[in-house]
């Protein structure tokens, strides 16, 4: 294990999210230097031919994690960092990636049900998440064999009260554990759209010098809504934050992201060449412009100091042993909030209840289209009724476990309820067999009651 440190000088370069959809793509793209591959569908045990060869090449590999939650009240899973140093230990990656968010709230904390989010959602900015985040970060810079990085999300809702901008956020952050920084300017952008944001005051306030790589993806605007969907083109003012990151600091690596909707690998090189056509205007225009060390020391000074007043200075983030309260103070808002997203409960006080219908909205399409990823057969079994089927279970009954486990269960849930009819029910009956035991589904319900406990038992 290693101790928490900054990652060294070496250089990344030009690089492009791995997805098994564009492996040969990617792997024919001149003047790719590096990829980065989700860590949660890569086995440590067999890695995917595409990303093999890559290495033997000498392109660096990346794992980019999007379960572990470091964000979240709780403490991080040690199964889940044991399996993200498996990953980075498989591909010889010089750093792995996580994001400044939770995925999960509820549990032993706030006595109550453990619930999924299935999407990365944004904490507070305020002492107390600070406070927990630094430990949790912590945690995994123990736990992890190589450097860790952590990335800014996109958000459509913001927290009432928060006590800090976001650039303030991250520079308290990575002082006081050391992290790295992942900074998404897409991510930037759409908190600016959606949340009224200015991106150039947070690469103000953040430390530039501790930016690890950037990320860089499209999106698109509906209603006044900005979402970071990564399967649309990079938009331009994408790239105009792009060239203001890059007039202050140099990134040691940025990479393209796109997850779905995948254009021909044409339109992806046009994406790459015009982040790097960014990247070299804004050096050119730089060497006139780029400010002293001395006045962004300066200017971070100043902000320090500011945060001082409010307190902070006291703050130091050091583990706090047996004091939890803010864990659990943490786990309560966060259970609160994404209780009213999954599972229909009252907006917490202070929220915005119409962007909280859209963040609501966006999970439940975003976890009908994952189980109809995870599991092809129910879209076919179903047909065009799949979709609403999805969207009408997802309202009330949230995802305590992964995608699979989501998609058995809402297979058991039409089942239990009669439906589909006819062929369509034989068909669903055979994939749930298949899939979840040799016990078939009975009409009696104490035999059901039986088997939810069994259930619900083996989830814990």
């Amino acid at each position: 294990m290693r101790e928490p440190g900054r990652l060294g000088t070496g250089r990344l370069g030009t690089g492009i999210g791995w997805r098994p959809e564009i492996a040969e793509a990617v792997e024919n793209m001149p003047g790719i230097d590096w990829v980065e591959a989700v860590a949660e569908n890569v086995c440590p045990g067999h890695l995917p031919e595409s990303l093999l060869r890559l290495r033997a090449r000498g392109v660096t590999v990346v794992p980019h994690g999007v379960s572990l939650g470091l964000g979240g009240a709780d403490r991080p899973d040690g199964a889940r960092l044991t399996a993200l140093a498996d990953r980075a230990e498989a591909l010889g990656s010089p750093l792995v990636t996580e994001h400044i968010a939770f995925v999960r709230a509820g549990g032993p904390l706030t006595a109550s049900p453990l619930l999924e989010a299935g999407h990365l959602l944004p904490v507070p900015r305020s002492r107390d998440a600070l406070r927990v985040l630094c430990e949790n970060v912590r945690a995994a810079q123990a736990a992890l064999p190589v450097p860790l990085a952590v990335e800014n999300i996109a958000a459509l809702i913001s927290w009432p009260g928060e006590e800090m901008t976001e650039g303030q956020f991250l520079y308290e952050l990575a002082d006081r554990t050391g992290v790295r920084l992942l900074i998404d300017v897409a991510n930037l952008h759409t908190n600016h759209v959606n949340r009224g944001e200015d991106p150039a005051k947070a690469l103000d306030e953040l430390p530039v010098e501790a930016i690890a790589y950037v990320h860089v993806a499209g999106g698109f605007e509906r209603d006044g809504v900005w979402h970071d969907s990564h399967a649309h083109p990079v938009a331009r003012p994408v790239l105009d934050i792009l060239a203001d990151l890059a007039s202050r600091v140099t990134p040691p690596g940025v990479l393209l992201e796109r997850d779905e909707n995948f254009p021909e690998p044409a339109e992806l090189e046009r994406e790459l060449t015009a982040i790097r056509g960014t990247l070299e205007r804004a050096e050119a225009t730089s060497r006139a412009t780029k400010r002293s060390t001395a006045v962004l020391a300066g200017g971070r000074a100043a902000s320090g100091d500011a945060g001082a007043a409010q307190g902070e200075a006291a703050d130091t983030g050091a583990p706090t042993g047996t004091d939890d309260a803010p864990r659990q103070r943490v786990a309560l808002a966060q259970a609160a909030l994404l209780s009213a997203l999954v599972a229909g409960t009252p907006a917490p006080e202070g929220f915005d209840r119409v962007r909280l219908g859209v963040q609501a909205r966006a999970l439940a399409a975003k976890r009908a289209d994952v189980v109809a990823k995870v599991a092809p057969e129910l879209p076919e079994i179903l047909g065009d009724g799949y979709r609403p089927a999805f969207l009408a279970y997802a309202q009330r009954r949230p995802m305590t476990g992964g995608y699979r486990r989501d998609a058995l269960d809402f297979a058991e849930h039409l089942l239990l309820a009669g439906l589909p009819e006819g062929a369509g029910t034989r068909r669903l009956r055979a994939w749930w067999l298949e899939r979840s035991g040799p016990v078939p589904l009975s009409a009696r319900p104490v035999a059901r009651l039986a088997r939810a406990t069994r259930r619900a038992l083996l989830r814990h």
